[in-house]
């Protein structure tokens, strides 16, 4: 059975009051991982990652209802988690009142407090270079690169034109390389 079927189904069980909170707890099971990697590659801290994704899913159980599946689930639940993490970052820099270059680097000194942080490893390195990337160019780079997110498929998410994710993904990784070289 494809995704999108099986997705199908379950938004048919959460349709009906006797099969909604099954069919609810489903989709939760079977995205929850993908979305908790997708935010925390944003706000970058494991709790704060988590209580955004609970707000996701309060979301996505007050709008499921509407769902009117002109997009495929999974696009709907990345829309719903890129705009809850862009929330929480906007309401960090409000509450610290800095700005932006200073929250960037915030979530530069956070990856380095990890306990397993190695300056010396590549993927570090790589996560420092993604932490100082504006917000947007940063959701692109992450959706193309960890989640392997087609242009189309990026484009309905964002609701932005391929065009630009494609010129945001490029600059991305330009900034990305100009970092690794001189650090």
């Amino acid at each position: 059975m494809s995704t999108s079927h099986q997705d199908q189904e379950l938004l048919l069980q959460f349709r009906e009051q006797d099969t909604r909170e099954k069919a609810f707890t489903a989709i939760i099971r079977k995205y929850q991982e993908r979305l908790y990697w997708h935010i925390r590659r944003m706000v970058v801290d494991h709790e704060d990652a988590n209580d955004v994704l609970q707000n996701v899913f309060i979301r996505v159980w007050n709008g499921l209802a509407n769902f009117r599946e002109d997009a495929q689930l999974y696009t709907w639940l990345y829309r719903i988690a890129t705009n809850e993490c862009l929330n929480f970052l906007e309401q960090q820099k409000r509450k610290a009142s800095v700005p932006l270059g200073d929250v960037e680097e915030g979530l530069s000194n956070r990856v380095m407090a990890d306990k397993d942080f190695d300056g010396k490893k590549a993927e570090w390195k790589l996560q420092l270079a993604i932490q100082r990337l504006p917000e947007k160019q940063r959701i692109v780079f992450n959706l193309r690169y960890y989640d392997e997110m087609p242009y189309e498929e990026m484009s309905k998410v964002l609701e932005t034109s391929e065009g630009a994710l494609k010129a945001s993904y490029h600059h991305a990784v330009k900034k990305i390389e100009d970092y690794l070289l001189n650090h």
